[in-house]
């Protein structure tokens, strides 16, 4: 399979408003849903499912944008938390950067870091920025046709943020689908080829400029109102959203739920502060309960 630099319906930026012979996404952001069974777990990813009393709510977002990377910790907690009663949609926004603006965005990426705790490697952006960030928008929009988009999002922020990989070709784009749980990886790669992909897509762009622009996201949409990163647990209590779960799980639960994780994501879920999850991570490490990664100035979290 040859790069995507190569194919021009996968390369180019999608401009224009795509054709309506395929389905689009929705025009409401919040709405009712049947009650269906909660998903079952997926290798540390968990599935949001939607319930009578649930909402939907639209997540502006971009695979490498770095803002949303540190919002991980708020996001992953209020999907267990409200797992049962949420459904999040990804609307991909494109940065549409290039490799001249690698250094610019290394400096965003430790910004970002130094303001969240997450951890980042920013030597992609310095030594092999990817082209765009379109391809990985286009490979989110692939996997939601199998419901794996919010896992399939979340490889390729490890990808970009930790794992100094591109990303923004066929071959790279099918080895993060392979890391994620269930990914039918022939479907996937058919639908990333396919124009009702790009059509999706292409709606993203669209909505994402009626909100802003990508420079506005990450942010929220909730029946049309926009909220901030860092308010969307506010905002969801505020509309009456129940929490679904028992309650704050420990830290070798936690890890159990969300797979790869970092100490900040830990510590959000938990409700405990770094420092005891830190030490707790460490005990677990020593009964050979839990195993670290060691990253550039960090560890990245999963069960042994």
């Amino acid at each position: 399979m040859e790069h995507l630099q190569g194919d021009g319906a996968l390369q180019r930026e999608v401009e224009g408003a795509p054709d309506r012979g395929h389905a689009a996404a929705p025009d409401r952001f919040v709405q009712p849903v049947a009650r269906i069974e909660e998903c079952p777990r997926r290798s540390g990813h968990r599935s949001y499912c939607g319930a009578v009393s649930g909402v939907a709510v639209a997540y502006l977002t971009d695979p490498a944008c770095p803002l949303s990377w540190a919002g991980e910790p708020e996001l992953r907690r209020i999907a267990l938390e409200f797992g049962a009663t949420l459904r999040i949609e990804y609307v991909m926004a494109g940065l549409g950067r290039g490799p001249a603006d690698g250094p610019q965005m290394a400096c965003a990426a430790l910004e970002a870091s130094a303001a969240s705790g997450m951890p980042v490697d920013p030597r992609l952006w310095l030594e092999r920025p990817p082209a765009s960030t379109n391809p990985a928008c286009l490979a989110v929009k692939a996997a939601a046709e199998q419901g794996l988009d919010g896992p399939m999002l979340r490889r390729l922020r490890e990808g970009f943020h930790l794992d100094c990989a591109p990303q923004d070709s066929a071959d790279g784009l099918l080895a993060a689908a392979r890391a994620v749980p269930g990914m039918d990886i022939v479907r996937f790669e058919i639908a990333l080829r396919s124009s009702a992909i790009v059509e999706a897509f292409g709606a993203d762009v669209e909505r994402v400029a009626a909100a802003g622009g990508a420079s506005a996201t990450p942010c929220f949409l909730m029946a049309d109102v926009r909220v901030a990163p860092g308010g969307l647990r506010e905002a969801l209590l505020r509309a009456g959203v129940e929490p679904s779960w028992s309650g704050e799980p420990d830290v070798e639960s936690a890890v159990g739920l969300l797979g790869r994780a970092c100490l900040p994501e830990l510590a959000a879920v938990t409700g405990l502060s770094a420092p005891r999850v830190a030490a707790e991570l460490w005990r677990l490490a020593g009964e050979w309960r839990v195993r670290p990664e060691r990253l550039l100035a960090a560890e990245l979290w999963s069960l042994a």
